[in-house]
């Protein structure tokens, strides 16, 4: 799907997160149900996508790491896309130079580089090397918060 000037208007109005259809039609100019049934089509589409996203470094016990990864034979595209349902794995992308794939993941203490490795990429065929980097400090990283656990407060334990 292409995007057009007021797909790419939603879009940009969509950013504060909060806004709603009501306040994108109006400052829009267009109907309301028009904002909505786009909203949907570019979502159904994966075009768009709407969720909370946060800052790794604000999340205990949380590591970003890059993996570079080289991989024996052309397939990238179907690589990219087994890498992208490993535990962990935020996101993958095919690239040109000395890697084929750059994989992002989130790992945690308990599941950790060497679980990631041995249990997830290890289940990968005619993977040919990895170079990992681990992300110490990130500027502008948002992820998206997945599996966390529900932090207790004052109003669950009393």
């Amino acid at each position: 799907m292409l995007l057009d000037a007021t797909n790419l208007a939603i879009i940009n109005h969509l950013k504060d997160g909060r806004a709603s259809f009501k306040t994108i039609a109006e400052e829009l100019s267009l109907a309301e149900g028009t904002i909505r049934s786009r909203v949907k089509k570019l979502t159904a589409e994966g075009v768009l996508s709407i969720s909370g996203m946060v800052n790794p470094e604000a999340l205990p016990d949380q590591q970003i790491i890059i993996v570079g990864v080289r991989i024996k034979g052309m397939d990238l595209v179907k690589k990219g896309e087994e890498f992208s349902r490993l535990r962990g794995v935020i996101s993958v992308c095919v690239v040109t130079g000395q890697f084929d794939l750059i994989v992002t993941a989130m790992l945690n203490k308990e599941f950790g580089l060497l679980e990631f490795f041995t249990q997830e990429v290890a289940t990968i065929e005619n993977v040919r090397s990895v170079e990992t980097f681990v992300a110490y400090k990130s500027f502008h990283l948002k992820v998206p918060l997945t599996g966390q656990p529900v932090l207790a407060t004052a109003e669950n334990n009393g």
